[in-house]
């Protein structure tokens, strides 16, 4: 069903550890998925000019303050980059190229631009997993930033970041500074793929599905969730070998999931069936 090779960009991009992946290529590499002609470099370009018109603003003098206050007139006064507030779930904001492009995103595509124009400047950033809305953030180890990109690069307060929780959870979540600690690559990768398997899923795109659970398996190859969801896609689309292949696997590997009994019920079913069908 899937060309060998059509995931050899991103599976190259992440094979290897977490602190030697270049971010920025392997988001663009997700994208070849979608797009199997993306000139992933042309993309890279993209970025390099951006980060170039930031250090023409910033000249001689530069610390943390002036960077980040450069990359926030470049990126949003400048260029016009913003969050896409009408059509957040447009699949578009969640595939880099098509974020450098349009110049709107969701907030974890909007951050890892804003984390890699910074990088080309000299000013380390790392990406936050706030809970249903990714920020940026500086930290030296004396002083913490973090950043909204999705907002235009504001800076968050405590009390702004409060706010922003009790709003995403409707009042149900409390703030804990565990929400603000700096999260991998690789999990800024699945975050991503996720957001992408979840609109896809949503709209009952089984094969645009099926490319992102793949691409999460090879960040992730033990990921029991996505070799179920994978499993039961292969259903779907009436692959009944590699969908009992996934479900018994997942079952090995979760066997005491609160859905192990669908998934049982759903195994015996495909057995009926490959019985008939021989």
């Amino acid at each position: 069903m899937h060309d060998p090779d059509r995931y050899s960009a991103f599976r190259q991009a992440v094979d290897r550890p977490d602190e030697r992946i270049d971010l920025c290529q392997a988001a663009l590499a997700i994208a070849t998925s979608e797009y199997p002609d993306l000139n992933i470099e042309e993309w890279l370009r993209r970025v390099d000019q951006i980060a170039h018109a930031v250090e023409l603003r910033l000249g001689a003098e530069r610390n943390h303050y002036r960077i980040l206050a450069a990359i926030n007139t470049v990126l949003f006064k400048d260029m016009g980059y913003r969050g896409n507030r009408d059509d957040y779930y447009d699949p578009r904001n969640s595939y880099l190229n098509e974020v450098i492009e349009r110049r709107r995103g969701i907030p974890i595509t909007l951050s890892v631009l804003y984390m890699e124009v910074a990088r080309r400047v000299g000013l380390s950033l790392h990406g936050v997993g706030f809970p249903g809305h990714f920020l940026v953030k500086y930290d030296d180890g004396e002083e913490q930033i973090i950043i909204d990109a999705f907002n235009g690069g504001e800076v968050l307060t405590q009390e702004d970041l409060e706010k922003l929780l009790q709003q995403l959870s409707g009042g149900k979540a409390g703030f804990d500074p565990v929400y603000l600690g700096a999260i991998s690559k690789r999990q800024i990768l699945q975050r991503m793929l996720n957001n992408l398997k979840n609109i896809y899923l949503q709209t009952d795109q089984q094969l645009k599905s099926l490319a992102i659970v793949e691409q999460l398996l090879i960040v992730d190859p033990r990921s029991a969730a996505d070799i179920r969801d994978r499993g039961l896609l292969y259903v779907k689309l009436e692959c009944f070998i590699q969908a009992a292949e996934d479900l018994e696997k997942y079952l090995t590997i979760a066997p005491a999931a609160d859905d192990a009994p669908a998934i049982k019920a759903q195994l015996e079913t495909i057995k009926r069936h490959s019985i008939q069908i021989h």
